[in-house]
């Protein structure tokens, strides 16, 4: 597919990086020379240093012929307007990023009257993995995914102490015809490999056979436990602290937010109600010992620096607050995460990409999708005879650490692979994925015939 991006930030970047594994055809436009000349150095595709709100040059660039135009620059109305003007000029789908509060309550006016076809907000995607974790706590009683005869199950290794002290060799003793697909370890999804041995803190991601999932559900779930969250304090008043503070709100908790900036804090005062709004700096201990920070049920980061959001998550921990996020946007900082035992760390920007993907990829190959956690993802796709993975052992395949051929449907049957497994045309195969490993996870399932090479610089 030909593809537009307009906006060569890390949203941009990310997406790019993702689609050229796919083996699509994609042009970046931005109006930064000098960012431009570094994508076009290490990534096979056309860069246009332009004004994308200029319709000549959308035009000149022959946006009729293209399936995709992706506008992600910083501004809202930027975004919303380059969508428009592409759409009105024959572009086939467009998609806009959108985030601030004002426009939520209008998106379907917008997309209705720009003519857009899809709207991605990277702060309201983030808030609703958070909520997710804190209000439901990802407990899969009805399974989160399921297709078929197939389902995935959550659980605290706790609850199933048999598999304690296992590698992932031993585990099919334990849970036959069941694979552990992921394991929630330190605030991050990881995917096992042979010799990871499961601790008595992981959350164990089990897939298998719809009944025998169900069955292992009834030992292991635990009927109202996530019923006691009461009081949150969130650090960061940006949209990412207003959406979740708004959504935790109206959920009937009890939310304090602390922000330095005191014209955001009246913003905040103004628009949110039952919120208590706290003008402060974070960092100061003093000030979050003052409002109670031990009482909390829950803390989270959500301030616009990532090694602030860490080192106030830390303190959190160290204070024993139950549930502790951060908004972390730096992949260099997994394993520094991974090492600090805060509960939760979510990357906006990881969030944002697979559901732009998952738009641009459509039915024609992926038959659905769930996030986990914020950081992975289930998917199923239905193999063609065009995918490299087919027709050869997974063994002999070139699967990414974090990439995880977790089951396949083949007509009425169901198969927890192994490396001896063989993908053939036309079953649905369930990948679990990192959200990192997207664009390792695109290449695999790219089609044997390549596209046209080209690479070439406009400028305007």
């Amino acid at each position: 597919m030909k593809i537009a991006i307009v906006g060569a930030g890390k949203l941009g970047l990310k997406v790019t990086e993702a689609l050229l594994g796919g083996d699509h055809s994609v042009t970046i436009l931005d109006q930064d020379e000098d960012v431009l000349q570094k994508l076009s150095s290490h990534l096979d595709v056309m860069t246009v240093n332009a004004n994308a709100k200029e319709t000549k040059i959308l035009k000149n660039l022959g946006i009729a012929t293209y399936d995709y135009l992706i506008a992600v620059t910083e501004s809202d109305e930027t975004n919303i307007v380059i969508a428009s003007f592409a759409k009105k000029l024959g572009c086939s789908k467009v998609i806009a990023r959108v985030r601030d509060p004002e426009h939520m309550d209008q998106l379907g006016f917008i997309k209705e009257t720009m003519g857009i076809d899809s709207i991605v907000n990277p702060d309201l995607a983030i808030t609703v993995e958070i909520y997710k974790y804190l209000v439901e706590k990802y407990t899969l009683s009805n399974g989160i995914f399921s297709s078929g005869k197939v389902a995935l199950l959550e659980f605290s290794a706790k609850k199933f102490s048999a598999l304690i002290g296992r590698s992932m060799h031993d585990v099919g003793a334990v849970l036959e015809n069941m694979l552990i697909v992921a394991l929630s370890r330190n605030g991050k999804v990881i995917i096992p490999h042979g010799d990871t041995v499961i601790q008595p803190e992981d959350g164990l991601y089990v897939i298998g056979e719809r009944i025998p999932i169900m069955e292992l559900n009834a030992q292991v779930h635990e009927k109202g436990k996530y019923t006691d969250l009461q009081k949150v304090m969130i650090v960061g008043g940006g949209k990412t602290g207003y959406y979740l503070a708004k959504k935790l709100s109206e959920f009937g908790i009890a939310v304090k937010i602390i922000e330095i900036d005191k014209n955001r804090c009246h913003y905040l005062s103004t628009h949110l109600e039952d919120v208590m709004i706290l003008h402060g700096d974070a960092t100061d201990l003093d000030l979050l010992e003052e409002e109670n920070l031990d009482e909390m049920d829950a803390f989270v980061t959500a301030t616009g620096y990532d090694e602030e959001n860490l080192l106030l998550a830390l303190m959190a921990k160290r204070h024993k607050i139950e549930d502790v996020i951060a908004k972390v946007s730096r992949e260099s900082y997994s394993e520094l995460i991974e090492s600090m035992g805060i509960d939760m760390a979510l990357n906006p920007i990881d969030i944002t990409a697979s559901t732009i993907l998952r738009f641009v990829q459509g039915s024609k190959r992926v038959v659905s999708s769930v996030l986990i956690q914020g950081q992975a993802e289930i998917m199923e796709i239905i193999a063609s005879h065009h995918m490299k993975l087919i027709d050869r052992p997974l063994s002999e395949l070139e699967i990414p650490d974090g990439v995880i051929v977790a089951a396949i449907h083949r007509g009425l049957n169901v198969i927890i692979p192994n490396g001896d497994t063989i993908i053939q045309e036309g079953d649905r195969v369930i990948f679990f994925s990192l959200l990192t490993e997207l664009p390792e996870l695109e290449k695999m399932l790219r089609d044997n015939e390549k596209l046209p090479f080209f690479k070439r610089k406009r400028q305007r």
